[in-house]
């Protein structure tokens, strides 16, 4: 079994997107999941398509935000039953380690991307779905919605595509263990509640919300942002001691951006800073 690999041009906004939908208004990149009559599951390609695309963010100087949907009142209704997991069965052990790890590297390159990844979900947000939106930096949620890890329904472990170590940090072991033991729905305001959203919002709505908070972000302190986004990744595995450290020097880093020379003189002024990234 192959899969293809996109060879994702930078700036993204020239980038002509195969197996998702791809929106750019202004600073903010709307990536939609476009197959609404399946309830937008994932392939072989998509997976390597938007792994690639997200590894090519971080050398895009244009956007600043990303947002990612699903078409047709869906997020995401994981890997697809008769593209994916038909074909599994048939492979050997080497083949189902290059899925297993392609279908990581989706996750480190959404977890490497420097961009705030803001996550819109609504009605099924499933298996390697409810992954792309636990790996997304923000969860907008709606009251319909349900989001489920299902991978033990299909005979596998909970400890897929990183689930075990990024779940626990969002909603707690004990919870996350739940979840990925029974596979059962976390629905719309049990998963606020939890905090696997950031905010519960209608469906009608959940998109726009989530495409404003983005830019929002992006008209911030984008080189900021991108710092803070990447210490909350490797401070996972620091020790308080550590941490401070390593805080103390990225933020003396950040200090010698012009954004934080524009605040200083914008405050100064009584004005609102426009930032500008660098």
């Amino acid at each position: 079994m192959t899969w293809q690999t996109a060879n994702v041009p930078v700036p993204l906004s020239k980038y002509e997107a195969k197996h998702f939908k791809l929106e750019i208004d202004g600073k903010v990149a709307t990536i939609t999941l476009n197959r609404p009559e399946r309830k937008n599951p994932l392939t072989f390609d998509s997976y390597s398509e938007l792994g690639h695309f997200f590894r090519a963010a971080a050398d895009d100087e244009d956007i600043k935000a990303f947002v990612v949907t699903g078409a047709g009142g869906n997020f995401s209704s994981g890997g697809d039953v008769f593209e994916i997991i038909g074909p599994l069965v048939e492979m050997d052990t080497a083949g189902l380690m290059r899925f297993t790890r392609m279908t990581g590297e989706l996750v480190k390159a959404m977890r490497a991307c420097p961009q705030p990844i803001i996550a819109a979900v609504d009605g099924i947000c499933a298996g390697a779905g409810a992954i792309v939106a636990m790996s997304s930096d923000i969860r907008y949620g709606t009251p319909e919605s349900k989001v489920l890890f299902l991978f033990n329904k299909v005979g596998l472990a909970g400890c897929d595509m990183g689930a075990c170590a990024i779940l626990p940090r969002i909603i707690g072991q004990g919870r996350a263990s739940e979840l990925l033991f029974t596979g059962r729905p976390l629905r719309g305001e049990e998963a606020e509640r939890w905090g696997f959203y950031n905010r519960l919002v209608p469906g009608d709505a959940v998109l726009a919300e989530a495409q404003a908070f983005a830019r929002d972000l992006a008209d911030g302190p984008t080189f900021g942002n991108a710092m803070t986004k990447r210490m909350l990744q490797m401070e996972w595995a620091m020790s308080v001691e550590e941490a401070v450290e390593a805080e103390a020097v990225a933020q003396a880093l950040c200090m010698t951006t012009e954004d934080f020379a524009r605040a200083y003189r914008a405050f100064a002024a009584k004005e609102t800073p426009k930032f500008e990234g660098n």
